[in-house]
């Protein structure tokens, strides 16, 4: 029996939507979520080479590409704009920065659903996009790609199973050298490249990682114009393969050791 060809207005978009969400990213060291703090020496392990990347402080979105030909958009939780719709979902801006991009994306190859992730950012997106623009330019970088070959399998699961299914570690990533390969044939900024290390030489204790993070991202890199006010984020830290991945962030840092100093 053949099987049916993909259609989106068959389908199920609540699935559809869970399958392709972004899943929460770990602290590099454990967060304590009764008071906020990190703590010491307990961290993602990390072997091999590790590439670290500047974490942009704006909000999720996703390009969602479909086997139809059709394109959906969305912010972290939820879909925002159809191919072809009049009027998308003006949520923090993600239609606006992303519809003409989407647009002009080259279909999928094959019967798979691919997702771009990109984080945009400025404009009025986050109490942060002063640090990133002084003139409300808005900007997106791209961070991730997930091509989902099994998606039918994954949609006809029930809503928890789809959940779980994505939070561990379910969506297959493009590995670095592929990423890159991509955003350069469909013109994406990445998220800036800082450095490579080797995971043994990554610092354990939270002054040497407060002291790690300034050293390599002293300032953003991702302005959008001369007025920025510069102050970053934090560091993503990922395995070439995406195998592993943990974030760092200065403000986590700074109030544990402020905490930890009184």
């Amino acid at each position: 029996m053949e099987e049916e060809h993909f259609d989106v207005r068959a389908a199920d978009l609540g699935a559809l939507n869970s399958m392709t969400k972004y899943p929460s990213i770990p602290t590099y060291h454990t967060l304590d979520p009764k008071n906020g703090s990190l703590t010491e020496g307990e961290t993602v392990p990390f072997s091999g080479p590790v590439l670290g990347t500047e974490k942009v402080d704006g909000t999720n979105a996703r390009i969602i590409s479909l086997p139809d030909g059709n394109f959906l958009l969305g912010s972290r939780e939820e879909l925002l704009y159809a191919k072809g719709d009049l009027i998308g979902n003006p949520a923090q801006g993600v239609v606006a920065a992303l519809r003409e991009v989407a647009e002009g994306l080259a279909p999928v190859d094959g019967d798979v659903v691919r997702v771009h992730f990109l984080e945009v950012y400025g404009g009025k997106v986050t109490a942060a996009s002063k640090q990133y623009t002084g003139t409300k330019a808005v900007g997106f970088r791209l961070f991730d790609v997930a091509v989902i070959a099994d998606y039918r399998a994954v949609l006809g699961r029930e809503a928890a199973a789809i959940s779980a299914w994505r939070d561990g570690g379910g969506q297959p990533y493009l590995d670095e050298d592929a990423l890159t390969e991509t955003a350069a044939l469909h013109g994406f900024p990445l998220t800036p490249r800082l450095f490579r290390v080797d995971g043994a030489d990554l610092p354990r204790e939270l002054d040497k990682t407060r002291a790690f993070l300034a050293e390599h991202l002293p300032e953003t890199r991702s302005a959008l114009d001369d007025e920025a006010g510069g102050q970053p984020e934090g560091i993503v830290l990922r395995g070439p393969d995406r195998a592993v991945i943990a974030k760092a962030r200065f403000a986590d840092y700074d109030r544990t050791l402020r905490r930890r100093s009184r």
